[in-house]
């Protein structure tokens, strides 16, 4: 007689057996084809979709895009929907398990959670694919909802293809929307739109006592605040309702170059402050032999017909040199994809990237680039690149999107991408660093980056007053602990 909690269960690719359950005695997993030790085996619940314990699988959910940290799961599910997503939280966390959402976005062969410090892991726990969540609902003049799996890339075409786009997108297009916005998204037109997470108007969120809710701003706003940007740690996102707007059809794109520190943070606050460009990126150029970095703002306006006067947008700003290239809108929101495509063909994709990322207090930015720069060199950068470009912070709405306690802040987003075979270790050490050298300037890190030893000393003075908000939201919604250990933010 076959068990009814096995009913629609899925078998193991890889050993060609069932999961039975879980042996809370042994804390071991059991299958059909392996002896049982004595034990209690608490037996999984009926799914829709499918686990599997598949090498292959677990293999492409135990590392990350950083490529610094393995956190292999046992298990990988693939959700059919939710009520998938809310039976395995509710045995994991009965049997004392972890359970984390896995992006596995990226291009071609290259899927992957894009975490960079191994933040989307599970080790030893069960690792939900967000790729099986991957459905674009609706799209209106005004918003779209999507599955969390769904990608930037996904919801752009198919918003361009109505003449509409979304509002914030990060440099790379082909990363999960439910995995940035639980993290925040950053991107060009922050200044203007906030985090991605800022352009969500409501989510599905499966929360860690297993329930499934929607929240917005007005319906469980406690739980809406604190999922959007919120790491993960009170929820599984499993869908969102994002904002929409018109879309141009065309950018012009003007390179503004610098050979000072000093006129091109000028230049950034003009811009920022007279709105002057929906769009903005700033470049710190570090240059071989210890000479001085040079600087590089990349500025774009949008038009449909007629462009913008080059001259007229300039007023007032003073860089060394100028460059103008005008293309197509699509084409500059896929501008990171051929930088992609080259770090690939020469082998920098899937070798270590120790990030940083960073939120400088607009009043100390000066003093901490004197300090950092003259101890970055090319090499470490590697083929990768050293961001840099303010913000208001009014900007952003929910509350565990922590920024400096100034108007503006600067985003300082070292993208690393050293030379294959490099050691990783030494440029974590040099994060560490960094990042302490900033916290003393009243510095707050962002959350993708690779920073280690985190404690929990440092992650309360990373929240500052929030911490309380985070641990009551925490206390609440996942009171075992089970959701999102990778960011290494509660024991």
């Amino acid at each position: 007689m076959t068990h009814p909690d096995l009913t629609r269960r899925t078998l193991l690719t890889a050993a060609a057996a069932t999961i039975i359950g879980f042996n809370t005695t042994t804390r071991t997993w059991a299958t059909t084809n392996t002896p049982t030790p004595p034990g209690h085996i608490a037996p999984l619940p009926p799914l829709q979709g499918t686990l599997t314990t598949n090498p292959t699988t677990t293999t492409a959910h135990a590392h990350d895009f950083g490529r610094l940290t393995t956190t292999t799961p046992y298990a990988v599910l693939n959700p059919a929907g939710p009520h998938d997503i809310a039976n395995i939280i509710n045995y994991a966390r009965h049997n004392g398990l972890k359970v984390a959402m896995n992006g596995q976005s990226g291009t071609g062969n290259d899927l992957e959670s894009h975490s960079n410090y191994g933040q989307a892991g599970a080790a030893g726990g069960i690792s939900i694919n967000a790729r099986a969540l991957n459905r674009i609902h609706t799209i209106t003049p005004t918003n779209a909802t999507v599955d969390a799996g769904v990608t930037w890339a996904q919801l752009t075409d198919a918003a361009l293809a109505q003449n509409l786009t979304p509002p914030c997108l990060t440099d790379y297009l082909h990363l999960s929307i439910g995995g940035t916005i639980s993290i925040g998204g950053i991107g060009s037109t922050v200044h203007k739109h906030g985090l991605q997470a800022d352009t969500v108007e409501s989510i599905e969120i499966v929360t860690g006592t297993g329930r499934i809710l929607t929240a917005t701003p007005t319906r469980n706003p406690d739980l809406f605040h604190t999922a959007l940007a919120g790491a993960g740690q009170v929820g599984i996102i499993t869908r969102a309702t994002v904002k929409l707007i018109p879309a141009p059809t065309r950018a012009l794109v003007l390179t503004l170059t610098y050979n000072d520190q000093h006129t091109f943070l000028t230049d950034q606050q003009t811009i920022l402050n007279d709105g002057r460009f929906p769009s903005q990126v700033g470049e710190i150029l570090i240059q071989p032999n210890g000479q001085p970095p040079r600087y590089k703002i990349e500025a774009v306006a949008h038009y449909n017909t007629t462009p913008p006067n080059p001259q007229t947008l300039l007023t007032g700003l003073n860089p060394t040199t100028t460059e103008t290239n005008d293309t197509t809108y699509r084409d500059y929101t896929y501008r990171a994809d051929t930088f992609a495509d080259t770090i690939k063909n020469l082998g920098y994709w899937n070798a270590p990237k120790p990030w940083l990322s960073l939120f400088l207090p607009a009043t100390t930015t000066p003093t901490f680039l004197n300090q950092a720069l003259p101890h970055i060199t090319p090499d470490e950068i590697g083929a990768g690149l050293l961001l840099c470009y303010p913000f208001h912070t009014n900007k952003l709405t929910h509350p565990l999107a922590i920024t400096p306690g100034e108007p503006t802040t600067y985003l300082f987003d070292f993208l690393a991408f050293p030379h294959p075979n490099t050691n990783p270790q030494p440029a974590l050490t040099r994060n560490r660093t960094l990042y302490n050298t900033a916290t003393q300037l009243g510095a707050k890190r962002y959350l993708v980056g690779a920073i280690p030893n985190m404690t929990q000393t440092d992650w309360q003075n990373h929240y500052g007053p929030h911490w309380t908000t985070l641990t009551n939201a925490k206390n609440t919604y996942d009171p075992t602990h089970t959701l999102t250990p990778g960011q290494n933010i509660f024991p």
